[in-house]
Protein backbone atom coordinates (compact mmCIF):
# COMPACT_ATOMS: atom_id res chain seq x y z
CA UNK A 1 0.00 0.00 0.00
CA UNK A 2 1.59 3.24 -1.19
CA UNK A 3 0.08 5.35 1.58
CA UNK A 4 0.87 3.19 4.62
CA UNK A 5 -2.36 2.31 6.39
CA UNK A 6 -4.55 3.87 3.71
CA UNK A 7 -6.41 1.24 1.73
CA UNK A 8 -6.14 1.41 -2.07
CA UNK A 9 -9.80 1.11 -2.99
CA UNK A 10 -10.73 0.18 -6.55
CA UNK A 11 -13.88 1.47 -8.24
CA UNK A 12 -15.93 -0.54 -10.75
CA UNK A 13 -14.80 1.79 -13.54
CA UNK A 14 -11.10 0.92 -13.54
CA UNK A 15 -11.60 -2.27 -15.52
CA UNK A 16 -12.84 -0.26 -18.51
CA UNK A 17 -9.93 2.17 -18.75
CA UNK A 18 -8.42 2.38 -22.22
CA UNK A 19 -4.89 3.16 -23.31
CA UNK A 20 -5.81 6.83 -23.63
CA UNK A 21 -7.94 7.89 -20.63
CA UNK A 22 -10.77 10.36 -21.10
CA UNK A 23 -10.59 10.19 -24.88
CA UNK A 24 -14.20 11.44 -25.07
CA UNK A 25 -14.68 14.87 -26.62
CA UNK A 26 -14.34 17.25 -23.63
CA UNK A 27 -16.52 20.22 -24.69
CA UNK A 28 -20.09 19.01 -25.42
CA UNK A 29 -21.57 22.54 -25.67
CA UNK A 30 -19.33 23.41 -28.61
CA UNK A 31 -18.28 20.24 -30.38
CA UNK A 32 -16.12 20.43 -33.50
CA UNK A 33 -14.87 17.53 -35.62
CA UNK A 34 -11.29 18.74 -35.27
CA UNK A 35 -9.90 16.94 -32.21
CA UNK A 36 -6.61 15.39 -31.13
CA UNK A 37 -6.55 14.09 -27.55
CA UNK A 38 -3.16 14.50 -25.82
CA UNK A 39 -4.03 12.44 -22.74
CA UNK A 40 -1.88 9.46 -21.86
CA UNK A 41 1.77 9.12 -20.89
CA UNK A 42 3.61 12.35 -20.11
CA UNK A 43 7.13 12.44 -18.70
CA UNK A 44 7.40 14.07 -15.27
CA UNK A 45 10.64 15.86 -14.36
CA UNK A 46 11.78 17.19 -10.97
CA UNK A 47 14.53 19.81 -11.35
CA UNK A 48 15.22 18.50 -14.82
CA UNK A 49 15.52 14.88 -13.67
CA UNK A 50 13.03 12.38 -15.08
CA UNK A 51 10.92 10.70 -12.41
CA UNK A 52 8.90 8.50 -14.70
CA UNK A 53 5.63 8.90 -16.56
CA UNK A 54 2.31 10.22 -15.38
CA UNK A 55 -0.95 9.10 -16.97
CA UNK A 56 -2.67 12.42 -17.84
CA UNK A 57 -5.32 13.52 -16.89
CA UNK A 58 -4.80 11.84 -13.52
CA UNK A 59 -2.87 13.98 -11.04
CA UNK A 60 0.51 12.60 -9.89
CA UNK A 61 -0.80 12.00 -6.34
CA UNK A 62 -3.47 9.57 -7.58
CA UNK A 63 -2.96 5.86 -8.01
CA UNK A 64 -4.29 5.98 -11.58
CA UNK A 65 -1.49 8.35 -12.55
CA UNK A 66 0.79 5.31 -12.56
CA UNK A 67 3.57 7.36 -10.97
CA UNK A 68 5.33 5.42 -8.23
CA UNK A 69 7.14 7.10 -5.36
CA UNK A 70 5.70 10.56 -5.90
CA UNK A 71 6.15 11.28 -2.17
CA UNK A 72 9.92 11.33 -2.71
CA UNK A 73 10.13 14.38 -4.94
CA UNK A 74 8.86 17.93 -5.27
CA UNK A 75 5.29 18.32 -6.52
CA UNK A 76 5.25 22.04 -5.75
CA UNK A 77 7.38 22.79 -8.79
CA UNK A 78 7.83 20.30 -11.62
CA UNK A 79 7.56 19.80 -15.37
CA UNK A 80 5.38 17.56 -17.51
CA UNK A 81 6.17 17.06 -21.17
CA UNK A 82 5.33 14.99 -24.23
CA UNK A 83 5.63 15.20 -28.00
CA UNK A 84 2.93 15.33 -30.66
CA UNK A 85 2.73 15.22 -34.45
CA UNK A 86 0.01 16.93 -36.46
CA UNK A 87 -1.53 14.46 -38.93
CA UNK A 88 -1.98 15.29 -42.61
CA UNK A 89 -5.13 17.29 -43.24
CA UNK A 90 -5.53 18.41 -39.64
CA UNK A 91 -4.28 21.98 -39.95
CA UNK A 92 -6.73 24.60 -41.21
CA UNK A 93 -5.74 28.20 -40.42
CA UNK A 94 -5.19 28.24 -36.65
CA UNK A 95 -4.16 25.59 -34.11
CA UNK A 96 -5.37 25.78 -30.51
CA UNK A 97 -4.01 23.91 -27.50
CA UNK A 98 -6.63 23.37 -24.77
CA UNK A 99 -6.31 22.39 -21.10
CA UNK A 100 -9.38 21.35 -19.12
CA UNK A 101 -7.67 22.33 -15.85
CA UNK A 102 -4.20 22.44 -14.28
CA UNK A 103 -3.55 23.13 -10.59
CA UNK A 104 -2.41 25.83 -9.59
CA UNK A 105 -0.07 27.73 -11.96
CA UNK A 106 0.88 26.56 -15.46
CA UNK A 107 3.44 27.94 -17.90
CA UNK A 108 3.19 26.27 -21.30
CA UNK A 109 5.92 25.92 -23.92
CA UNK A 110 5.80 24.51 -27.45
CA UNK A 111 9.12 23.68 -29.06
CA UNK A 112 10.91 25.71 -26.39
CA UNK A 113 8.87 28.88 -26.93
CA UNK A 114 6.33 30.14 -24.40
CA UNK A 115 2.71 29.72 -25.50
CA UNK A 116 1.25 31.36 -22.37
CA UNK A 117 0.37 30.86 -18.73
CA UNK A 118 -2.60 30.37 -16.43
CA UNK A 119 -3.32 30.89 -12.73
CA UNK A 120 -6.09 28.83 -11.11
CA UNK A 121 -6.67 25.11 -10.82
CA UNK A 122 -10.30 24.54 -11.82
CA UNK A 123 -11.11 26.20 -15.14
CA UNK A 124 -10.19 25.55 -18.79
CA UNK A 125 -7.68 27.67 -20.70
CA UNK A 126 -6.23 27.61 -24.20
CA UNK A 127 -3.54 29.10 -26.42
CA UNK A 128 -3.15 29.77 -30.12
CA UNK A 129 0.02 27.82 -30.94
CA UNK A 130 -0.12 28.12 -34.74
CA UNK A 131 3.15 30.02 -35.02
CA UNK A 132 4.94 27.73 -32.57
CA UNK A 133 4.23 24.44 -34.37
CA UNK A 134 6.44 22.84 -36.99
CA UNK A 135 6.25 19.96 -39.43
CA UNK A 136 6.93 16.58 -37.89
CA UNK A 137 7.39 16.12 -34.16
CA UNK A 138 6.59 18.94 -31.71
CA UNK A 139 7.55 19.12 -28.04
CA UNK A 140 4.98 20.28 -25.47
CA UNK A 141 6.14 21.22 -21.96
CA UNK A 142 4.15 22.45 -18.96
CA UNK A 143 5.94 23.98 -15.98
CA UNK A 144 3.73 23.60 -12.94
CA UNK A 145 3.83 25.49 -9.66
CA UNK A 146 1.51 24.43 -6.84
CA UNK A 147 2.38 25.60 -3.35
CA UNK A 148 -1.27 25.53 -2.25
CA UNK A 149 -1.31 29.31 -2.30
CA UNK A 150 -4.46 30.23 -0.35
CA UNK A 151 -4.88 33.42 -2.38
CA UNK A 152 -5.73 31.12 -5.30
CA UNK A 153 -9.00 29.13 -5.03
CA UNK A 154 -7.94 25.68 -3.80
CA UNK A 155 -11.03 23.83 -2.53
CA UNK A 156 -10.76 21.02 0.02
CA UNK A 157 -7.05 20.32 -0.56
CA UNK A 158 -4.68 20.33 2.39
CA UNK A 159 -1.06 19.36 2.93
CA UNK A 160 -2.24 18.02 6.31
CA UNK A 161 -5.12 15.94 5.04
CA UNK A 162 -7.60 14.41 7.45
CA UNK A 163 -11.21 14.84 8.54
CA UNK A 164 -12.92 17.27 6.17
CA UNK A 165 -9.62 18.00 4.35
CA UNK A 166 -8.35 15.84 1.53
CA UNK A 167 -5.20 14.80 -0.32
CA UNK A 168 -3.94 17.71 -2.45
CA UNK A 169 -3.35 17.29 -6.17
CA UNK A 170 -0.95 19.10 -8.49
CA UNK A 171 -0.73 19.72 -12.19
CA UNK A 172 -2.86 18.55 -15.09
CA UNK A 173 -6.11 16.89 -14.01
CA UNK A 174 -8.36 17.31 -17.02
CA UNK A 175 -8.09 16.58 -20.74
CA UNK A 176 -5.40 18.22 -22.88
CA UNK A 177 -6.30 18.48 -26.55
CA UNK A 178 -5.70 20.16 -29.91
CA UNK A 179 -8.11 21.55 -32.46
CA UNK A 180 -7.65 23.45 -35.70
CA UNK A 181 -10.06 26.10 -36.93
CA UNK A 182 -10.47 28.41 -39.93
CA UNK A 183 -9.52 32.07 -39.62
CA UNK A 184 -13.18 33.09 -39.34
CA UNK A 185 -14.35 30.50 -36.81
CA UNK A 186 -17.18 30.04 -34.31
CA UNK A 187 -15.69 31.05 -30.97
CA UNK A 188 -18.72 30.45 -28.77
CA UNK A 189 -22.50 30.25 -28.46
CA UNK A 190 -24.48 31.75 -25.57
CA UNK A 191 -28.03 30.45 -25.15
CA UNK A 192 -30.31 32.86 -23.27
CA UNK A 193 -33.46 30.88 -22.66
CA UNK A 194 -36.97 31.52 -21.42
CA UNK A 195 -40.11 29.48 -21.01
CA UNK A 196 -40.90 29.43 -24.74
CA UNK A 197 -37.92 30.76 -26.68
CA UNK A 198 -34.12 30.79 -26.89
CA UNK A 199 -31.83 33.51 -28.19
CA UNK A 200 -28.52 32.15 -29.48
CA UNK A 201 -25.67 34.67 -29.60
CA UNK A 202 -22.61 33.65 -31.60
CA UNK A 203 -19.15 35.08 -30.98
CA UNK A 204 -16.73 35.12 -33.88
CA UNK A 205 -17.70 33.82 -37.32
CA UNK A 206 -18.81 36.94 -39.17
CA UNK A 207 -21.23 36.47 -42.07
CA UNK A 208 -24.14 34.19 -42.88
CA UNK A 209 -24.93 31.36 -40.49
CA UNK A 210 -27.20 28.33 -40.75
CA UNK A 211 -28.95 26.69 -37.81
CA UNK A 212 -29.90 23.04 -38.37
CA UNK A 213 -31.80 21.17 -35.66
CA UNK A 214 -32.22 17.44 -35.21
CA UNK A 215 -35.16 15.94 -37.09
CA UNK A 216 -37.83 16.35 -34.39
CA UNK A 217 -37.21 20.11 -34.33
CA UNK A 218 -36.54 20.71 -38.03
CA UNK A 219 -39.20 23.47 -38.02
CA UNK A 220 -36.65 25.66 -36.20
CA UNK A 221 -34.06 25.47 -38.98
CA UNK A 222 -33.09 28.93 -40.19
CA UNK A 223 -30.42 31.16 -41.69
CA UNK A 224 -29.35 34.47 -40.20
CA UNK A 225 -26.77 37.23 -40.45
CA UNK A 226 -25.33 39.07 -37.51
CA UNK A 227 -24.58 37.80 -34.02
CA UNK A 228 -27.86 36.38 -32.74
CA UNK A 229 -31.10 34.65 -33.62
CA UNK A 230 -34.21 33.83 -31.57
CA UNK A 231 -36.02 30.52 -32.05
CA UNK A 232 -39.56 29.80 -30.81
CA UNK A 233 -40.79 26.19 -30.90
CA UNK A 234 -44.46 25.76 -31.81
CA UNK A 235 -44.77 23.07 -29.16
CA UNK A 236 -42.57 23.89 -26.19
CA UNK A 237 -40.75 21.03 -24.45
CA UNK A 238 -39.33 22.20 -21.13
CA UNK A 239 -36.29 20.77 -19.33
CA UNK A 240 -36.63 19.38 -15.81
CA UNK A 241 -34.98 16.57 -13.82
CA UNK A 242 -38.10 14.50 -14.52
CA UNK A 243 -38.01 15.27 -18.27
CA UNK A 244 -34.52 16.45 -19.33
CA UNK A 245 -35.31 17.46 -22.90
CA UNK A 246 -32.55 19.04 -25.01
CA UNK A 247 -32.80 20.92 -28.30
CA UNK A 248 -29.78 19.70 -30.28
CA UNK A 249 -28.52 21.57 -33.32
CA UNK A 250 -25.63 22.19 -35.71
CA UNK A 251 -24.41 25.72 -36.41
CA UNK A 252 -22.74 26.14 -39.80
CA UNK A 253 -20.87 28.99 -41.42
CA UNK A 254 -19.07 29.10 -44.77
CA UNK A 255 -15.94 27.53 -43.27
CA UNK A 256 -16.90 26.17 -39.86
CA UNK A 257 -19.39 23.85 -38.17
CA UNK A 258 -20.11 22.97 -34.51
CA UNK A 259 -22.62 20.83 -32.64
CA UNK A 260 -24.38 22.18 -29.56
CA UNK A 261 -27.66 22.17 -27.65
CA UNK A 262 -29.84 24.20 -25.33
CA UNK A 263 -32.84 23.58 -23.10
CA UNK A 264 -35.85 25.69 -22.26
CA UNK A 265 -36.23 26.20 -18.53
CA UNK A 266 -36.43 29.00 -15.98
CA UNK A 267 -35.75 29.29 -12.25
CA UNK A 268 -37.11 31.90 -9.89
CA UNK A 269 -39.00 32.52 -6.64
CA UNK A 270 -42.54 33.44 -5.62
CA UNK A 271 -44.69 33.46 -2.49
CA UNK A 272 -46.99 30.41 -2.54
CA UNK A 273 -49.62 30.02 0.20
CA UNK A 274 -47.78 32.45 2.43
CA UNK A 275 -44.23 31.07 2.03
CA UNK A 276 -41.49 32.09 -0.45
CA UNK A 277 -40.79 29.11 -2.73
CA UNK A 278 -38.26 28.40 -5.45
CA UNK A 279 -39.72 27.85 -8.92
CA UNK A 280 -38.71 25.70 -11.85
CA UNK A 281 -40.41 26.62 -15.12
CA UNK A 282 -42.79 28.90 -13.26
CA UNK A 283 -44.02 26.24 -10.80
CA UNK A 284 -43.06 25.50 -7.17
CA UNK A 285 -40.25 22.96 -7.11
CA UNK A 286 -38.46 21.18 -4.27
CA UNK A 287 -34.75 20.59 -4.89
CA UNK A 288 -33.87 17.47 -2.92
CA UNK A 289 -30.19 16.68 -3.18
CA UNK A 290 -26.84 15.77 -1.73
CA UNK A 291 -23.45 17.35 -1.18
CA UNK A 292 -21.16 16.15 -3.97
CA UNK A 293 -17.44 16.64 -3.28
CA UNK A 294 -16.34 15.06 -6.58
CA UNK A 295 -13.58 12.87 -5.11
CA UNK A 296 -12.80 9.28 -6.11
CA UNK A 297 -10.67 6.62 -4.47
CA UNK A 298 -8.68 5.87 -7.63
CA UNK A 299 -8.15 9.17 -9.45
CA UNK A 300 -8.82 11.60 -6.52
CA UNK A 301 -10.20 14.46 -8.65
CA UNK A 302 -11.49 12.15 -11.40
CA UNK A 303 -13.13 8.74 -11.62
CA UNK A 304 -11.26 6.18 -13.71
CA UNK A 305 -13.61 6.82 -16.63
CA UNK A 306 -16.52 9.23 -17.26
CA UNK A 307 -18.81 6.33 -16.35
CA UNK A 308 -18.03 7.31 -12.76
CA UNK A 309 -19.83 10.62 -13.28
CA UNK A 310 -22.82 8.84 -14.83
CA UNK A 311 -22.93 6.31 -11.99
CA UNK A 312 -23.14 8.94 -9.27
CA UNK A 313 -25.85 10.87 -11.11
CA UNK A 314 -28.01 7.88 -11.98
CA UNK A 315 -27.58 6.15 -8.62
CA UNK A 316 -28.71 9.26 -6.76
CA UNK A 317 -31.73 9.59 -9.07
CA UNK A 318 -32.69 5.99 -8.28
CA UNK A 319 -32.68 6.87 -4.59
CA UNK A 320 -35.14 9.71 -5.18
CA UNK A 321 -32.84 12.74 -5.36
CA UNK A 322 -33.07 15.38 -8.09
CA UNK A 323 -30.12 17.65 -7.27
CA UNK A 324 -26.40 17.59 -6.47
CA UNK A 325 -24.61 20.42 -4.72
CA UNK A 326 -21.20 20.44 -6.38
CA UNK A 327 -19.15 21.38 -3.35
CA UNK A 328 -16.17 23.74 -3.70
CA UNK A 329 -15.02 22.10 -6.94
CA UNK A 330 -15.67 22.65 -10.64
CA UNK A 331 -15.88 19.49 -12.71
CA UNK A 332 -14.99 18.69 -16.33
CA UNK A 333 -17.74 19.81 -18.68
CA UNK A 334 -18.69 16.17 -19.26
CA UNK A 335 -20.12 16.04 -15.72
CA UNK A 336 -22.51 18.93 -16.37
CA UNK A 337 -23.41 17.48 -19.76
CA UNK A 338 -24.46 14.22 -18.13
CA UNK A 339 -26.53 16.19 -15.60
CA UNK A 340 -28.20 17.94 -18.55
CA UNK A 341 -28.84 14.64 -20.35
CA UNK A 342 -29.97 12.49 -17.42
CA UNK A 343 -31.84 15.17 -15.50
CA UNK A 344 -29.96 16.17 -12.37
CA UNK A 345 -30.18 19.76 -11.13
CA UNK A 346 -26.88 21.24 -9.95
CA UNK A 347 -26.26 23.70 -7.12
CA UNK A 348 -22.75 24.91 -8.01
CA UNK A 349 -20.32 26.28 -5.42
CA UNK A 350 -17.60 28.74 -6.21
CA UNK A 351 -14.19 27.39 -5.18
CA UNK A 352 -13.16 29.09 -1.95
CA UNK A 353 -9.87 30.80 -1.33
CA UNK A 354 -8.44 32.24 1.87
CA UNK A 355 -7.19 30.62 5.03
CA UNK A 356 -9.62 28.50 7.03
CA UNK A 357 -10.01 28.86 10.80
CA UNK A 358 -11.83 25.97 12.48
CA UNK A 359 -12.88 27.95 15.58
CA UNK A 360 -14.13 31.03 13.73
CA UNK A 361 -15.47 29.37 10.58
CA UNK A 362 -17.00 26.20 12.04
CA UNK A 363 -16.98 25.64 15.80
CA UNK A 364 -18.48 28.91 17.06
CA UNK A 365 -21.14 29.31 14.33
CA UNK A 366 -22.16 25.67 14.70
CA UNK A 367 -23.00 26.40 18.34
CA UNK A 368 -24.28 29.98 18.40
CA UNK A 369 -22.29 32.67 16.53
CA UNK A 370 -24.07 33.06 13.19
CA UNK A 371 -22.98 36.54 12.08
CA UNK A 372 -20.47 39.31 12.50
CA UNK A 373 -17.28 37.56 11.34
CA UNK A 374 -15.35 38.88 8.35
CA UNK A 375 -12.06 37.76 6.84
CA UNK A 376 -9.42 40.05 5.39
CA UNK A 377 -8.63 39.52 1.73
CA UNK A 378 -5.59 40.70 -0.20
CA UNK A 379 -6.04 42.52 -3.49
CA UNK A 380 -4.64 39.45 -5.24
CA UNK A 381 -7.15 37.10 -3.61
CA UNK A 382 -10.10 39.35 -4.38
CA UNK A 383 -9.04 39.74 -7.99
CA UNK A 384 -8.52 36.02 -8.55
CA UNK A 385 -11.79 35.06 -6.85
CA UNK A 386 -13.79 37.58 -8.89
CA UNK A 387 -12.18 36.43 -12.14
CA UNK A 388 -12.90 32.80 -11.24
CA UNK A 389 -16.55 33.62 -10.53
CA UNK A 390 -16.87 35.39 -13.86
CA UNK A 391 -15.24 32.54 -15.78
CA UNK A 392 -17.28 29.90 -13.93
CA UNK A 393 -20.60 31.52 -14.82
CA UNK A 394 -19.45 31.90 -18.42
CA UNK A 395 -18.35 28.25 -18.60
CA UNK A 396 -21.60 26.85 -17.17
CA UNK A 397 -24.09 29.34 -18.60
CA UNK A 398 -25.52 27.02 -21.28
CA UNK A 399 -25.99 24.03 -18.95
CA UNK A 400 -29.70 23.86 -17.99
CA UNK A 401 -28.88 21.60 -15.04
CA UNK A 402 -27.07 24.44 -13.27
CA UNK A 403 -29.85 26.30 -11.46
CA UNK A 404 -28.17 27.74 -8.34
CA UNK A 405 -24.79 29.16 -7.30
CA UNK A 406 -23.11 29.49 -3.89
CA UNK A 407 -20.55 32.28 -3.49
CA UNK A 408 -19.17 31.70 0.03
CA UNK A 409 -19.48 28.57 2.18
CA UNK A 410 -19.59 28.80 5.99
CA UNK A 411 -17.68 32.07 6.10
CA UNK A 412 -14.54 30.45 4.65
CA UNK A 413 -12.74 33.18 2.72
CA UNK A 414 -15.80 35.44 2.86
CA UNK A 415 -15.29 39.09 1.92
CA UNK A 416 -17.37 41.94 0.50
CA UNK A 417 -20.46 39.74 0.29
CA UNK A 418 -22.82 42.56 -0.72
CA UNK A 419 -20.61 43.64 -3.61
CA UNK A 420 -20.00 40.04 -4.64
CA UNK A 421 -23.75 39.40 -4.77
CA UNK A 422 -24.23 42.45 -7.00
CA UNK A 423 -21.42 41.26 -9.26
CA UNK A 424 -22.91 37.76 -9.38
CA UNK A 425 -26.37 38.97 -10.39
CA UNK A 426 -24.81 41.14 -13.09
CA UNK A 427 -22.95 38.11 -14.43
CA UNK A 428 -26.02 35.84 -14.47
CA UNK A 429 -29.45 36.83 -13.19
CA UNK A 430 -31.07 33.69 -14.61
CA UNK A 431 -29.98 31.56 -11.63
CA UNK A 432 -30.52 31.64 -7.89
CA UNK A 433 -27.58 32.99 -5.85
CA UNK A 434 -26.79 31.85 -2.31
CA UNK A 435 -24.33 34.47 -1.11
CA UNK A 436 -23.43 32.96 2.26
CA UNK A 437 -24.20 29.28 2.64
CA UNK A 438 -24.57 28.14 6.25
CA UNK A 439 -24.05 31.23 8.37
CA UNK A 440 -22.55 34.76 8.55
CA UNK A 441 -25.57 35.84 6.56
CA UNK A 442 -26.21 38.93 4.47
CA UNK A 443 -29.39 40.60 3.30
CA UNK A 444 -28.03 40.42 -0.25
CA UNK A 445 -28.97 36.89 -1.26
CA UNK A 446 -31.76 35.10 -3.14
CA UNK A 447 -32.26 32.50 -0.38
CA UNK A 448 -32.00 31.99 3.36
CA UNK A 449 -29.35 29.27 3.60
CA UNK A 450 -28.73 27.13 6.70
CA UNK A 451 -26.43 24.28 7.72
CA UNK A 452 -27.77 22.10 10.52
CA UNK A 453 -25.61 19.43 12.18
CA UNK A 454 -25.67 17.99 15.71
CA UNK A 455 -29.25 19.12 16.35
CA UNK A 456 -32.74 18.63 14.88
CA UNK A 457 -33.82 20.47 11.74
CA UNK A 458 -36.36 23.03 12.96
CA UNK A 459 -37.88 26.12 11.40
CA UNK A 460 -40.27 28.63 12.93
CA UNK A 461 -43.75 28.70 11.49
CA UNK A 462 -43.41 32.39 10.66
CA UNK A 463 -42.44 32.69 6.98
CA UNK A 464 -38.95 33.90 6.11
CA UNK A 465 -38.44 36.79 3.70
CA UNK A 466 -36.61 34.52 1.24
CA UNK A 467 -36.95 30.86 0.21
CA UNK A 468 -35.47 28.58 2.86
CA UNK A 469 -32.73 26.17 1.80
CA UNK A 470 -31.20 23.57 4.11
CA UNK A 471 -27.93 23.69 2.23
CA UNK A 472 -26.18 21.08 4.43
CA UNK A 473 -27.45 18.59 6.99
CA UNK A 474 -27.12 14.96 8.06
CA UNK A 475 -23.56 13.73 7.71
CA UNK A 476 -24.46 10.33 9.19
CA UNK A 477 -21.52 7.94 9.32
CA UNK A 478 -21.46 4.19 8.79
CA UNK A 479 -18.20 2.35 8.16
CA UNK A 480 -18.08 -0.55 5.70
CA UNK A 481 -14.72 -2.06 6.72
CA UNK A 482 -13.67 -3.61 3.41
CA UNK A 483 -14.46 -0.36 1.62
CA UNK A 484 -12.97 2.24 3.98
CA UNK A 485 -9.93 4.34 3.03
CA UNK A 486 -8.52 4.96 6.51
CA UNK A 487 -9.11 2.14 9.00
CA UNK A 488 -7.46 4.17 11.78
CA UNK A 489 -9.78 7.16 11.66
CA UNK A 490 -13.21 8.19 10.51
CA UNK A 491 -15.13 11.45 10.33
CA UNK A 492 -18.87 12.10 10.49
CA UNK A 493 -21.53 13.83 12.56
CA UNK A 494 -23.40 10.81 13.93
CA UNK A 495 -22.22 7.21 13.82
CA UNK A 496 -24.24 4.06 13.11
CA UNK A 497 -23.15 0.46 13.51
CA UNK A 498 -25.10 -1.19 10.68
CA UNK A 499 -26.79 -0.48 7.36
CA UNK A 500 -30.20 -0.98 8.98
CA UNK A 501 -29.44 1.55 11.71
CA UNK A 502 -28.21 4.05 9.14
CA UNK A 503 -31.36 3.55 7.07
CA UNK A 504 -33.52 4.05 10.15
CA UNK A 505 -31.69 7.27 10.97
CA UNK A 506 -31.92 8.71 7.46
CA UNK A 507 -35.58 7.80 7.03
CA UNK A 508 -36.48 9.37 10.38
CA UNK A 509 -34.54 12.49 9.39
CA UNK A 510 -36.55 12.92 6.18
CA UNK A 511 -39.96 11.65 7.26
CA UNK A 512 -40.04 13.64 10.48
CA UNK A 513 -37.73 16.67 10.39
CA UNK A 514 -37.53 17.51 6.66
CA UNK A 515 -41.24 16.95 6.02
CA UNK A 516 -42.08 19.26 8.91
CA UNK A 517 -39.63 21.88 7.60
CA UNK A 518 -41.22 21.69 4.14
CA UNK A 519 -44.55 22.65 5.68
CA UNK A 520 -42.79 25.73 7.10
CA UNK A 521 -41.34 26.94 3.84
CA UNK A 522 -38.33 24.72 3.16
CA UNK A 523 -37.59 24.72 -0.60
CA UNK A 524 -34.44 22.64 -0.88
CA UNK A 525 -32.35 20.21 1.13
CA UNK A 526 -28.75 19.03 0.72
CA UNK A 527 -27.82 15.84 2.57
CA UNK A 528 -24.17 15.23 3.40
CA UNK A 529 -23.19 13.42 1.16
CA UNK A 530 -22.96 11.37 -2.09
CA UNK A 531 -19.97 9.25 -1.08
CA UNK A 532 -17.35 8.74 1.58
CA UNK A 533 -14.21 10.81 0.95
CA UNK A 534 -10.97 9.57 2.50
CA UNK A 535 -11.51 9.82 6.30
CA UNK A 536 -15.12 10.97 5.89
CA UNK A 537 -17.45 8.00 6.17
CA UNK A 538 -20.75 9.88 5.92
CA UNK A 539 -21.57 9.02 2.31
CA UNK A 540 -24.55 7.24 0.83
CA UNK A 541 -21.95 5.37 -1.24
CA UNK A 542 -18.60 4.02 -0.11
CA UNK A 543 -15.55 5.87 -1.43
CA UNK A 544 -14.96 3.16 -4.04
CA UNK A 545 -18.60 3.29 -5.24
CA UNK A 546 -18.95 -0.43 -4.56
CA UNK A 547 -21.61 -0.28 -1.82
CA UNK A 548 -24.86 1.63 -1.41
CA UNK A 549 -25.04 1.85 2.38
CA UNK A 550 -28.71 2.52 3.21
CA UNK A 551 -31.60 0.42 1.96
CA UNK A 552 -32.44 1.95 -1.46
CA UNK A 553 -36.18 1.25 -1.37
CA UNK A 554 -36.67 2.70 2.09
CA UNK A 555 -34.62 5.82 1.32
CA UNK A 556 -36.54 6.34 -1.93
CA UNK A 557 -39.82 6.05 0.01
CA UNK A 558 -38.62 8.65 2.54
CA UNK A 559 -37.72 11.05 -0.28
CA UNK A 560 -41.13 10.47 -1.88
CA UNK A 561 -42.73 11.54 1.41
CA UNK A 562 -40.85 14.85 1.21
CA UNK A 563 -42.04 15.51 -2.34
CA UNK A 564 -45.62 14.63 -1.36
CA UNK A 565 -45.52 17.07 1.56
CA UNK A 566 -44.20 19.80 -0.72
CA UNK A 567 -46.88 19.12 -3.31
CA UNK A 568 -49.62 19.26 -0.67
CA UNK A 569 -48.51 22.57 0.83
CA UNK A 570 -47.91 24.35 -2.50
CA UNK A 571 -51.23 23.51 -4.11
CA UNK A 572 -52.94 26.70 -5.23
CA UNK A 573 -56.30 27.16 -3.52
Amino acid sequence: MKNGRFIQLKTPFEKDMGNIPYEEYPRPCLQRDSYICLNGKWELLDNGVSKGFVNVPFAPQSRLSGLDGYEDFDLESFECKRSFTLPDGFVKDRIFLHFGACDQIADVYVNGKRAGGNIGGYLPFSFDITDLCRNGENELSVLITDKLDTDIPYGKQSKKRGGMWYTPISGIWQTVWLESVPENYIQGIKAQVGIDQATLTVSGAAGKKELIFDDENAELNCEFDGESVTVRPKEVHLWSPEDPYLYRFTLKTENDSVRSYFALRTVGAEVINGYPRMLLNGKPYFFNGLLDQGYYSDGIYLPATPEGFKFDILQMKKLGFNMLRKHIKIEPQLFYYYCDVYGMAVFQDMVNSGKYNFVIDTALPTVFLKKGIHHSASAKRKDLFEKMMEKTTELLYNHPSVVYYTIFNEGWGQFGEKRMYSLAKALDDSRIWDTTSGWFKTNCSDVESDHVYFKPVKYKEKPAKLPRVLSEFGGYSYIVPEHTYNPDNNYGYKTYRSADELTDGLCALYENEVVTAVKRGLCGAVLTQVSDVEDETNGILTYDRQVVKPDPERLKKANDAVFKAFEDCTKQS
